[in-house]
Order: structure tokens, then sequence, then C-alpha cells
């Protein structure tokens, strides 16, 4: 697959405010590694290979086991996360696949359960970046490097 367009070239001023938002992301509070599980579990779902392969790398770069990493797209069977891990992840994936789920009440619940309303708002953020980021990469096909 051949990338389509340099989109970091192509418009300065969009990737100014992408990563102007990531940085905002990463000063809201919320803990590295829960941050790093969920952008992690939504570039598996949308099947953002550029994605996937930078917060992988990211994760274990702060403290990640590869246990839990390799368990990520099952998270629901395995006992490796934590509630307030399970929420985030739950909340993300409907929150990823919102045309399907409609973020339903059982997820929110989960989540209100573990979050304040600050931290769910910013989770929601960073759950909203890094989709961006995956549909960016996705639809001009970023590829990792070698």
């Amino acid at each position: 697959m051949e990338q389509r367009v340099d989109f970091y070239k192509a418009s300065p001023e969009v990737l100014k405010g992408m990563i102007a938002l990531e940085n905002v992301v990463g000063k809201l509070g919320l803990e590295t590694s829960l941050l790093e599980l969920v952008r992690l579990r939504v570039s598996l779902i949308n099947g953002c290979a550029f994605c996937v392969d930078m917060h992988t790398a990211d994760a274990r770069k702060a403290g990640e086991t590869e246990r839990r990493l390799y368990a990520v797209p099952v998270w629901r069977e395995t006992p490796f996360f934590t509630d307030r891990e399970r929420a985030a992840l739950a909340w993300s994936e409907s929150l990823t696949l919102i045309s399907q789920t409609g973020a339903p009440d059982e997820d929110y619940a989960l989540a209100r359960a573990q979050f304040t309303d600050a931290e769910l708002v910013n989770l929601t953020l960073a759950i909203n970046t890094i989709n961006a980021w995956n549909r960016f990469a996705i639809g001009f096909r970023k590829m990792p490097v070698a």
C-alpha cells in the first residue's frame, strides 16, 4: 500500500491543531497507561496499522507488559485489567462504534462508576482524538516504518 498524501506536510495548520489537541489530552490528568490502552484499543477497532504500531511501542515505553498488550483485543475475557481500565475500554468501544452501539447506558454506567464528570469528558476527548488520528492515518495510508 502506498501513502496517498503526507498529511503532515499537506496542511501544517491542521496538524498544528491536532498536535495541540493531543497536547491537551496529555495534560488532562488521566493515567498514561490508561490513555495508551484506549489509544491501542480504538486503533485496533479501526484497523489503523500505523497507530497500533505507535501506541504499542508507546505503551511499552510507559511500562506496559507484553501480556496486557496482547490481551487488549480480548480484554473482556481476561483478568488483566482494572475496573477503571475496563470501563475506559468499554466506553472507547462504544464511542468508536457509535453508529452501531448508540453509546449504551450500560457502558456509560460503567464509566460513571469509575470516572468523575471531568475525567469522563477528558476520556471522551482522548477517544475522539485517537479516532481522528486513525482516520487521517487510514485515509491517507500512513504506514508504520519497518
